[in-house]
């Protein structure tokens, strides 16, 4: 009987092993069908990104003009972009006493991606004649690599006036002039050329103009403007919750009196 029961053991872990080998098996076979199917979603979507990029370098055409008209348009203003810079949460932050001084001869931005949209794009500046640099046009150019997903970096070569320079655009021939070099600087930003990866933080200052400002900087041109309106607002209201204390102060002041009068009144009568 013992032996009887040895067999019926080794049996019943022969079958489970068997059972395992099927279920592993079957598992592997839906795994694989699995990994077409996926294959086959991945190729669509690289169709579909395909069609997207052509789609947007076709819009991107027809942009163009409107964008040149937009520009002209822009040039009417005095310190547009400079208004724009500065009213942006972080470009902004950007933009030193210094650099103030150099934005209020910026005549016109103007960002235009590569041909082939996911390639790359470039970010120009161009700038009437000005004390601080010869360059009428400043142009720096982001270049994607798809190898290892680093980005290549050109800028034009600024050529300073004598006694300007890099950091800040300030004059170091000025006698007591002991500010130190400084860090937060966009022109700091915009020499910086070395080669660095998508997390890094000058890419992200590219990609705000790109993404944010460029599209629509009457957004950030117009900051100042609403603040001042609400502020004016807040004032208005103020002015009526004045009026109003006061005029509750006069109805309290009558009232007390209408008060006094009465009780002048009953004290007559006794």
């Amino acid at each position: 009987m013992v032996a009887d029961k040895g067999k019926k053991l080794k049996v019943a872990e022969k079958l489970e092993e068997k059972g395992s080998e099927s279920i592993v098996g079957k598992l592997l076979v839906s795994v694989e069908k699995l990994q077409e199917i996926q294959d086959e979603l991945e190729t669509i979507n690289e169709e579909a990104s395909d069609k997207v990029l052509e789609v947007e370098q076709k819009y991107n055409e027809i942009r163009r003009p409107v964008y040149d008209k937009r520009t002209e348009m822009i040039k009417s203003i005095p310190d547009f972009w400079l208004t724009a810079f500065l009213s942006h949460p972080a470009l902004g932050e950007l933009l030193n006493e210094e650099d103030q001084k150099i934005f209020k001869h910026l005549s016109s931005l103007e960002v235009e991606d590569f041909k082939d949209v996911k390639s790359g794009y470039s970010i120009t500046l161009h700038f009437n004649p000005n004390p601080y640099f010869e360059d009428t046009n400043l142009t720096k150019t982001f270049t994607y690599a798809d190898d290892d997903g680093t980005t290549k970096i050109t800028a034009t070569s600024i050529k300073w006036k004598e006694g300007m320079g890099i950091p800040n655009g300030i004059n170091h021939e000025k006698k007591g002039n002991k500010r130190p070099a400084s860090n937060e600087s966009f022109f700091s930003w915009f020499t910086d050329t070395q080669e660095k990866d998508h997390s890094d933080i000058h890419d992200e200052i590219a990609e705000i103009i790109k993404e944010d400002l460029w599209p629509n900087p009457l957004t950030y041109f117009n900051n100042d403007a609403d603040e001042e309106d609400f502020d004016d607002k807040e004032t208005i209201e103020e002015g009526k919750d004045g009026d109003d204390s006061e005029e509750s102060e006069d109805d309290q002041e009558d009232e007390d009196d209408d008060d006094d009068d009465e009780d002048g009144g009953e004290d007559d009568g006794k």
